[in-house]
């Protein structure tokens, strides 16, 4: 989904709503954090988000422009309208919230990058690695950060602080080997290596 995707389902949910914001809490927020994200951020072709001020109205939007509704079957793309107490997020993550106007006057309230991060690792969906995996490696989320994130996230199971901190080091040492053998490429060596003159 691009982000005049996002904003065409705004648009429309204010139509249907007669509401101006909304809270964007998926794979779509990441548009409040660049207007360039890494292609794997891009796969998912749903906006989570539900209205600012009137959350429960959000079940409207999955019934009229939601899956396999004919806005999706039109457009390739539709909103899922979820509940404020759907994702698993950090505290303070309301202050942390990235506000994006449109043209049209709508108005996206995106988390930011890392408590959307940490939403995903919350998740634990195969989905989600990959996404998680592309923030880290266009330093878009920091590892330090993550983990002290991490650690103020009121999680619902009794071991997932301990794997989602797993995961995050996991993720983060398999960008540094990346990195390093990259770095270490024979084929850049060979590149840099002087060539003997007759």
């Amino acid at each position: 989904m691009q982000k005049q995707d996002l904003a065409h389902i705004l648009r429309a949910s204010a139509a249907i709503l007669n509401e101006r914001e909304f809270v964007v809490v998926g794979s779509q927020s990441i548009w409040g954090t660049t207007d360039r994200p890494p292609a794997e951020c891009l796969r998912s072709m749903e906006a989570d988000i539900y209205p600012l001020a009137a959350p429960s109205k959000a079940d409207v939007l999955s019934a009229t422009i939601g899956e396999v509704s004919p806005f999706h079957e039109a457009f390739g793309y539709y909103a899922e309208g979820v509940s404020p107490t759907l994702p698993v997020l950090p505290d303070g993550w309301r202050s942390r919230m990235r506000r994006v106007e449109f043209a049209d006057g709508c108005v996206a309230w995106c988390l930011s990058a890392p408590d959307l991060a940490i939403s995903k690792y919350a998740a634990g969906r195969d989905k989600d690695a990959p996404f998680n995996r592309a923030l880290a490696r266009s330093q878009l989320v920091d590892e330090n950060d993550l983990l002290r994130l991490a650690k103020s996230t009121p999680f619902r199971g009794s071991g997932d602080l301990q794997r989602v901190c797993a995961r995050i080091r996991a993720d983060f040492r398999a960008i540094r080997r990346e990195i390093g053998c990259r770095r270490q490429d024979p084929a850049d060596d060979a590149e840099r290596a002087p060539t003997s003159g007759a």
